[in-house]
């Protein structure tokens, strides 16, 4: 292993990640075209419904009865990122807030003292497969934050910063990318301050594609996972197609 690299490891459900991150969980669901009540036009029999998190024919239902999702649940103490790349979620929550998004757009919650909220995966189109692909961080609040008041703040994707660089897209979710910023987060996150250097980085690269990583403090942890091509290559270490990596703390990767 190089010195660079902490480890490389297997991606599982959900992803393993490192302080302040809880962990991550990504959704990649290939649904079949939509009924009227915008579930799958397909048989659920054979299926656990209220709790079908294997993948069978492509696809879950997860809580959902009929549609496929989670229904009213509660979170408390710490927040989620929801970056919904393809298909839609339908939020909704005791603060009030309710709405659709997709498309690239980020949801971020911070339940703080107690929130519930639903999230269900509509399946819209009915004359053709709905693809679902679905990215959850959930991010720890400091003790002294644990209690404070909830909050809903949306990211619209077309106010989403994006760099592009040659052979590289990057969008900025969360932090910021040699000076350019994302949309500040929730008043309360542990990502309000940029000494603590909380990024959220979505990258694509074309095949043999260079990118330089910002320089970081001694003490930030910074992991990189890989989930769509084939390899990827840090510091001379290969990595391959669903594996992650954890890097060594101020290392120039």
């Amino acid at each position: 292993m190089h010195a660079d690299i902490k480890r490389i490891y297997p991606l599982g459900f959900p992803w393993q990640t490192q302080d302040p991150f809880l962990f991550c969980v990504y959704h990649l669901d290939h649904y079949p075209s939509g009924n009227e009540d915008m579930g799958p036009e397909a048989s659920l029999e054979g299926r656990n419904l209220g709790s079908d998190f294997v993948i069978k024919d492509g696809w879950r239902m997860y809580h959902g009865q009929k549609v496929p999702g989670f229904p009213y649940h509660p979170h408390r103490g710490f927040e989620t990122v929801t970056i919904v790349n393809k298909g839609y979620c339908d939020h909704s929550d005791s603060l009030g807030a309710a709405g659709r998004f997709g498309g690239g757009d980020v949801q971020w919650m911070t339940a703080g003292k107690g929130v519930q909220h639903s999230e269900m995966f509509p399946l819209l189109n009915r004359n053709a497969p709905n693809t679902l692909e679905l990215f959850q961080i959930w991010i720890n609040l400091p003790q002294k934050d644990k209690l404070t008041e909830p909050y809903f703040k949306m990211l619209w994707h077309e106010k989403i910063p994006v760099i592009a660089l040659e052979g590289v897209t990057l969008r900025i979710i969360a932090g910021d990318w040699l000076g350019k910023l994302a949309d500040p987060p929730p008043p309360n996150s542990w990502a309000t301050d940029p000494k603590n250097e909380v990024g959220i980085w979505e990258i694509h690269l074309d095949a043999g594609a260079r990118l330089d990583l910002p320089v970081t403090g001694p003490d930030t942890n910074r992991s990189i996972y890989l989930y769509e091509g084939d390899q990827l290559t840090l510091n001379e270490q290969k990595m391959n197609i669903n594996q992650g990596a954890d890097l060594s703390p101020g290392a120039l990767i």
